[in-house]
């Protein structure tokens, strides 16, 4: 069985972390579908500790890339679960990143993510003001413009109704002393 386990430094290693999430996949399909290790590897004729390696992704515990790929292959359409998906695991290089790194990522992408809000807060209070400072100049010409028009308006009405009396009270007066003539033309 040793010369299955090869531990040889040429061997082509897979990327352990893409493994372990191939193992971790298999394993809950597995015990999804009730079946023990020595049951699935009974029905695959596999050894066990390869199906435990497989699972755990101790890539040191098994033969060659190309066998181990064989062997998930085997084990995922057993489970009838997505080939395709585990098999493109395979191509898929994560490399294994630590959780500071994440940790620091986050912290530095939050940062910048507050900055761009207090600019973008900084920007729309300016924006605001400005568009504030426009309406209310707007809105202050057309009231001034309509009270200048309103004022000539009003002291036309004013000549007018000045105009209107003066000539009716002129219009009275002459008829008064068209009146005064006549009667005293007709008294004589």
């Amino acid at each position: 069985m040793n010369e299955i386990n090869s531990n040889n430094s040429d061997n082509n290693s897979i990327n352990n972390s893409s493994l372990k999430r191939i193992g971790n996949f298999i394993k809950e399909a597995r015990l999804s579908r009730n079946l023990s290790i020595e049951e699935l590897a009974t029905d695959l004729k596999i050894g066990t500790h390869q199906l435990q390696a497989i699972e755990g992704g101790n890539e040191e515990h098994l033969p060659e890339k190309v066998f181990i790929k064989a062997m998930v292959r085997r084990i995922s359409e057993k489970l009838k679960v997505d080939t395709e998906f585990i098999m493109n695991e395979f191509k898929t290089e994560r490399p294994e990143v630590k959780v500071e790194e994440i940790v620091q990522e986050v912290l530095i992408k939050t940062k910048q993510n507050k900055k761009i809000k207090n600019n973008n807060s900084i920007l729309f209070i300016l924006i605001s003001g400005i568009l504030g400072l426009l309406a209310s100049s707007l809105i202050f010409n057309v009231i001034s413009n309509s009270f200048q028009n309103q004022i000539p308006k009003q002291e036309l009405k004013k000549k007018n109704q000045t105009t209107f009396n003066s000539k009716f009270l002129s219009s009275l007066i002459a008829l008064r002393h068209d009146s005064k003539l006549h009667f005293s033309r007709r008294r004589s």
